[in-house]
């Protein structure tokens, strides 16, 4: 099962999804700090496995550049997309509770 925070950050990727968007872009739309949202997107995205434990990547972080409009100069950066996999994905069935067993 996936904590709300996880959710918070697939819906947020989801809602850009073909746009450039960064850690730090989503950690301003979604009030949770960098920090816990960069482990999010390794954790339980870029190293998500499928029911079989095969390795299913949800999210990527794709290597780009962005100019400081201040200085001019150039930085490296890290874009976090989709895969095909994680556009498939159900975030509300990863969510939800696990049935327990009746008894």
């Amino acid at each position: 099962m996936m904590k709300e925070t996880s959710k918070m950050v697939y819906m947020c990727v989801k809602a850009h999804d073909g746009e450039n968007i960064t850690a730090q872009d989503i950690a301003n739309e979604t009030g949770i700090p960098l920090k816990s949202v960069n482990g999010i997107v390794t954790q339980s995205f870029c190293r998500h496995k499928d029911a079989n434990k095969n390795p299913e990547p949800l999210m990527e972080r794709i290597p780009a550049e962005a100019v400081d409009p201040d200085t001019g100069l150039h930085r490296p950066i890290k874009l976090i997309r989709l895969t095909d996999a994680g556009r498939d994905f159900d975030i509300e069935a990863a969510c939800a509770p696990a049935d327990e067993d009746e008894q």
